[in-house]
């Protein structure tokens, strides 16, 4: 099992273990509840699903490589610095005519969060194919998409088929988070999407939600599971929040409890537990290791404020079972 990295350790030139790709953008937040009006300062910072993965998945002890766009500017600079001082193999153009994508973040409450985004237009909405580093892919154990970026553009759907394409075509694995975002397409248009997006996945993660717009309603998250796997996945994990998850797995039903916190931001939660899942399947661990683990690094991102900032490390993993509240 491998250790957790040195976040300031420079990026490997040696194939990473997975490949992900996707939009990260600046991200502006309020310290303290209340309207965004009378907000009178905001934190910057940056998340993006795919980002946030990759990051899940460095801090255990897996090589990434991040692929994406920004633009030529001072958010740009932001976003890579932040993503190269994770560790993470940095594969993404700089567009002089686009701007870096922002959202923003306005605590309502202290348990409900409303997430602005200002992406149209962006340099990470104009990634196309041309972008995308076959070789990479080809190199790599896995590469990991969401339903997010076919979602940005006609020509970022084009570069997320083109990198399955691939993946495909080098026997490289690939993983599939449906993530549906309402502020960027009808669910019409999405469920055509995801279920072409999950015929052509090895593992597929969704909320109950997002699973039924490509499967429809059902009551039951297990037959989401099986229904989905009918697609052509051969493993399937449906993440339930507070309830934990269920999971299909080559056939064999799941179920695993969610690890109980007193959440501070929810959050980028759901990109750690993909990272986490993923992190142990590439180890060849068992699948209750797996949705353990999972669970865990979905539990961390829930007690700090901010998208990725709370992913644990392997050493850490362990800490949410301490008897003692202080290491010494």
């Amino acid at each position: 099992m491998n250790a957790g990295p040195d976040p300031a350790a420079p990026a490997s030139r040696a194939p990473c273990d997975v490949v992900t790709m996707g939009e990260t953008m600046a991200l502006m937040k309020a310290a303290t509840p209340g309207p965004l009006a009378f907000t009178e300062s905001l934190r910057l910072g940056i998340g993006g699903a795919e980002s946030n993965v990759a990051i899940a998945l460095r801090r255990l002890g897996t090589s990434v490589t991040w692929v994406g766009r920004v633009g030529a500017d001072s958010l740009g600079d932001l976003v890579l610095r932040e993503l190269m001082a994770e560790g993470l193999d940095v594969e993404c153009s700089r567009d002089p005519h686009a701007p870096t994508g922002l959202m923003i973040k306005e605590r309502r409450t202290n348990e409900t969060a409303k997430v602005w985004y200002y992406r149209t237009g962006s340099a990470g909405a104009a990634l196309s194919p041309e972008h995308v580093p076959a070789g990479k892919i080809a190199a790599a154990r896995l590469l990991h998409v969401t339903g997010i970026t076919p979602a940005l553009s006609v020509s970022a759907a084009a570069a997320v088929q083109y990198a399955i394409d691939c993946a495909k075509q080098a026997g490289t694995l690939v993983s599939l988070d449906l993530n549906y975002r309402a502020a960027l397409w009808p669910k019409t248009a999405a469920a055509d999407a995801f279920r072409t997006l999950v015929r052509q996945a090895d593992v597929v993660f969704g909320g109950d939600d997002e699973a039924a717009i490509a499967v429809g309603d059902v009551a039951e998250p297990l037959e989401l599971a099986h229904r989905l796997a009918a697609q052509g996945p051969g493993q399937v994990v449906i993440k339930l929040g507070a309830q934990g998850c269920v999971a299909l797995v080559d056939g064999e039903e799941f179920r695993q409890d969610a690890v109980p916190v007193r959440a501070v931001d929810t959050v980028g939660a759901g990109d750690a537990f993909v990272g986490g899942y993923l992190a142990e399947m590439l180890d060849g661990q068992p699948v209750r290791e797996r949705l353990l683990t999972a669970v865990r690094t979905g539990a961390y991102a829930c007690l700090v404020s901010g998208d990725w900032e709370g992913m644990p490390r392997r050493s850490e993993l362990g800490l949410l079972d301490a008897a003692e509240p202080v290491s010494r």
